[in-house]
């Protein structure tokens, strides 16, 4: 009994110390799987969070920007073709005013006389040809029965020739009083805003010199501004390849204008004019453009901002100017590849559009750009990224002005 005892006293601890064993390489297991858990947490939890987007694809037209002035398309000074003392004014200051509308009128009692004298002396003259008519007829009819001679008739036919003269002197007199009858009546020559009276009702009026007012036309408008000589070209070789091209339907630039009450948004116009050379002190030419008006909002003498179409329609790579920095002499991009990988892109940056920019080089367009974040994202190091969507115009969340494009 006391061998059997032993034996089992000594086996015992064996069991025991193995047992321990196995439990000490479990706990080490499962400490070696709770590290690499918590390595691969804190490494998860270390990775930079960026804000990501693709770039926007859009349909665009890239556009100039110029400072101009509007000016009428016709300006005229007013001035009485007769002299005489101002009688009426047939207007109120600033008016609008339609063609042939009468303005001033100058006293008419002078010409009034004038012309029934003219008539007058008209009438003595067609009576005097009457008669002179009648002695030729009686000339020639005894010449011919040669009971008259023909000196009689030389002399009746000179009277003749002499009185139908007179009468178309006398005719040509009474249509000139006739005339200045006429012109005592001072119209508008074009329709347009006219300008407050410079002589009041009783000053004296002299022919062809006296300004009495102005009328300038309202609509159309004119906008005129200067380009310099590389944009001007630009502008000639758009022209052409939109003439060129047939289908697009339309060959002229389109301009838009922008005014100092940006309520009213922007006119559209067209460009139909430069100047035949280049100004050589400032390197420019001078073009216009010209506007609808009907709405009589745009006036003589305005300034304005405007945009003309500097390329055809083509699609664009447009990316928020945040997404950009810079890399020594050059523009760059991040991109995140697919496993969160972050490279740098160089590009060639263009115009602002919509409220982006444009990509001339670089991008194809289907990239992953970090648009947030740019400072804890570097070249080599792998970002948790958060991609969102951009709209097609970057104004629609920043409030931006409504006019498309503009080249900086």
């Amino acid at each position: 009994m006391r061998a059997t005892n032993c034996v089992s006293v000594q086996c015992s601890p064996s069991r025991h110390r193995i047992s321990g064993l196995h439990i000490r390489l479990l706990v080490a297991g499962i400490a070696a799987i709770a590290s690499i858990a918590l390595s691969s947490e804190a490494s998860a939890q270390s990775a930079p969070v960026v804000t990501v987007a693709k770039p926007v694809m859009r349909e665009v037209v890239e556009n100039d920007e110029f400072i101009g002035r509007f000016e009428a398309v016709d300006e005229v000074a007013i001035r009485a073709r007769v002299g005489g003392y101002l009688d009426e004014i047939r207007f109120r200051d600033g008016a609008i005013v339609k063609k042939g509308d009468v303005l001033f009128v100058i006293d008419q009692r002078p010409f009034n006389t004038a012309l029934e004298q003219a008539n007058s002396a008209l009438e003595v003259a067609k009576s005097t040809l009457t008669l002179a008519e009648a002695q030729y007829k009686r000339a020639e009819s005894l010449a011919q029965s040669g009971s008259g001679s023909i000196s009689t008739l030389d002399d009746r036919r000179r009277d003749l020739v002499s009185a139908q003269a007179s009468v178309r002197g006398a005719q040509a007199a009474a249509d000139r009083a006739a005339l200045d009858l006429e012109y005592t009546k001072i119209v508008a020559p074009i329709s347009g805003r006219v300008d407050r009276k410079l002589l009041s009702i009783g000053s004296l009026v002299e022919a062809d010199s006296t300004i009495l007012t102005t009328v300038v036309s309202l609509d159309p408008i004119d906008f005129y501004f200067d380009v310099d000589e590389r944009r001007l070209l630009n502008f000639a070789r758009t022209a052409r390849e939109r003439k060129a091209d047939l289908q697009q339907g339309d060959d002229s630039v389109k301009v838009r204008v922008q005014i100092a009450d940006s309520r009213e948004g922007a006119f559209v116009g067209e460009l139909n004019f430069a100047e035949n050379r280049f100004d050589n002190a400032t390197g420019t030419m001078r073009v216009r453009a010209r506007f609808p008006n009907g709405s009589m909002v745009l006036q003589p003498g305005l300034f304005g901002r405007a945009q003309v179409e500097a390329s055809n329609r083509y699609t664009a790579i447009l990316i928020p100017d945040e997404a950009i920095s810079s890399d020594q002499n050059q523009r760059v991009v991040h991109v995140v590849a697919a496993d969160g990988t972050v490279s740098t892109q160089p590009i060639r940056p263009g115009p602002r559009l919509y409220g982006y920019r444009v990509v001339r080089d670089g991008l194809k367009g289907d990239e992953t750009i970090i648009i947030n974040g740019l400072l804890r994202a570097r070249p080599g190091v792998k970002v948790s990224t958060q991609l969102v969507e951009l709209p097609r115009s970057y104004e629609e969340q920043s409030g931006g002005n409504p006019m498309v494009g503009v080249a900086p």
